[in-house]
């Protein structure tokens, strides 16, 4: 959904393959090693771990904020606002679950991010980091049946987070020695690039902890199955989904995983565990419901943002014109005319994308949320085929399809996030986005790590001749990265400019930029003392 020109030049290639829930790189915040250095480099730059006490949540915070400074880095970071917003549809209400029931104590409720990030990853695999951020790769997104399997994944890594997990691992680990815990590091560093060299880094002097980790992480994973489980019903998900997902688990591990599920090696699938949550859904009543029509179109949304190839959109767009077709089942044909209209996009082919569309509209016709999601799809093709009033027209609900209203909020106030971004984007693109600014700094005012929308809102103001004011938001959208060395050479340019106009509302921006700065710098003084 965001434009590639608002992601930043990567630095660091595929941390997202080298994270595992056991935390070695998460819980140490390692950055990769210069080449050529070895063990001994390794060393000096560990962290001080002190006598085995759990890490305060202020620490841990910190830690989850230098490891997520990487990851937003990262080519698999993908910011799109349908699945983010469908995603944390699932679990805000799991957080808030936790939070009725007493799992989360008031200081790391108030301290930790609670943020989920996405990667495109095509492997099944989501992980928790410290300080309440966590991890989903779109292969298990796609992957997953109902909302409840991805309720019950997420409730999962949650309970790894609100029970302190991290901080006790660390804990563990600071009773090993240091050259342990530097082989260990060396070795899950090196998984990212390559599994045979984490093996021959990890092979001296890991046997005693691998097993005493092990042996904590699976007392570990039934605790965060019981209190992940108890948190589903409260959150309005049937609990049911976490046996159908560890029903998936099972049949993957049967068919002798091939990579693809590297949850299954990060969350090791024991008898026990599959036991103990047979055994409490023995005893619930509670019935799953049936996956709607909206969870089917975004699990496709998902299958084509992993990037598959060519090859795998052609196949997808070609679908619906398969023998039997329309006999399928409605969530199938709405699935399929989805994900060829995506795949059609991907591929640049318009007028094959918007036949697609033309195909599902039918398909999805009478269910609200279905047919907001055929919105946004259609409000994005046509902003990619460099047509934005037929991009406003399906925001505004101009597709005979009904209203939009009251999903997506007024033209004038869109009320969630796509649509947001969706129609300040295509107001852009025509010259008029003056109105959308009054809107984004509002959500920004809210939401002020939204990087993307502090982005189109530097874009607003530099079309309305506020540079200033462009310039000050293009600073925040570095902030809202933790890339806070970017957002002082942003706010010194704003400084400048600020010297060469005598505009009495430019001295007044100018003051917000000097207290910002000054803030900014603290941020960044600590952010390299950390290094």
């Amino acid at each position: 959904m965001v434009p590639q020109k608002y992601r930043q030049k990567p630095r660091f290639i595929h941390i997202w393959r080298g994270i595992s829930a056991s935390f070695l790189i998460a819980c140490l915040g390692l950055t990769a090693l210069p080449p050529g250095q070895g063990q001994a480099h390794a060393q000096t730059r560990l962290p001080t771990l002190g006598d085995g006490l759990e890490l305060t949540a202020a620490a841990e915070r910190k830690l989850g904020d230098r490891i997520i400074r990487e990851l937003y880095r990262d080519p698999d970071y993908l910011d799109d606002a349908v699945l983010q917003e469908y995603v944390m549809g699932i679990f805000a209400p799991l957080v808030a679950a936790a939070r009725q029931r007493g799992e989360l104590s008031p200081e790391i409720d108030e301290r930790f991010a609670w943020e989920v990030l996405l990667g495109r990853d095509r492997t099944v695999n989501a992980f928790a980091l410290p300080g309440g951020y966590f991890g989903l790769h779109l292969g298990l997104v796609g992957a997953v049946a109902t909302p409840d399997e991805l309720a019950s994944v997420l409730a999962h890594e949650l309970s790894h987070v609100t029970q302190r997990h991290i901080s006790r691992l660390i804990a563990q680990q600071g009773r090993q020695t240091p050259l342990m815990i530097g082989s260990l590091i060396l070795g899950a560093l090196a998984a990212s690039k390559s599994p045979e060299a984490a093996q021959a880094l990890m092979v001296g002097g890991q046997a005693l902890a691998v097993q005493n980790q092990l042996n904590f992480s699976r007392d570990m994973e039934r605790e965060a199955d019981r209190i992940g489980y108890g948190l589903m019903q409260p959150a309005g998900f049937a609990p049911q989904g976490f046996i159908s997902m560890f029903e998936k688990l099972q049949q993957a591990n049967r068919l002798n995983d091939n990579g693809s599920w590297p949850y299954l090696r990060s969350h090791p699938l024991t008898t026990q565990r599959v036991a103990d949550m047979q055994g409490r859904a023995a005893h619930d009543a509670q019935p799953p419901a049936p996956a709607s029509l909206e969870h089917a179109l975004l699990t496709a949304r998902a299958r084509v943002l992993m990037r598959p190839g060519p090859d795998a959109w052609r196949q997808w767009l070609a679908l619906p014109r398969d023998a039997g077709f329309a006999a399928q089942p409605v969530r199938e044909r709405a699935a399929a005319w989805y994900a060829g209209a995506a795949s059609a996009l991907q591929l640049g082919d318009w007028q094959a994308a918007r036949a697609a569309l033309r195909g599902l509209q039918p398909v999805v016709a009478g269910d609200a949320a279905a047919l907001r999601q055929t919105r946004l799809l259609g409000a994005e093709l046509e902003l990619a085929a460099g047509a934005p009033a037929a991009a406003l027209a399906w925001l505004d609900g101009a597709d005979g399809l009904g209203s939009a209203g009251a999903d997506g909020g007024s033209a004038a106030t869109p009320a969630r996030r796509p649509e947001l971004l969706l129609r300040t984007q295509a107001l852009l693109a025509t010259g008029v986005a003056a109105p959308m600014a009054g809107p984004l700094q509002t959500w920004v005012t809210t939401h002020p790590r939204d990087a993307a929308a502090w982005q189109l809102l530097a874009q607003v103001w530099q079309q309305q001749g506020q540079t200033l004011r462009a310039v000050r938001a293009e600073a925040e959208a570095q902030v809202a990265r933790y890339d806070y060395a970017a957002a002082v050479d942003r706010f010194k340019a704003g400084q400048d400019l600020a010297r060469k106009s005598g505009a009495a509302a430019d001295h007044i921006e100018a003051s917000i930029i000097d207290t910002r700065l000054r803030a900014v710098e603290s941020l960044l003084r600590e952010q390299a003392a950390e290094r």
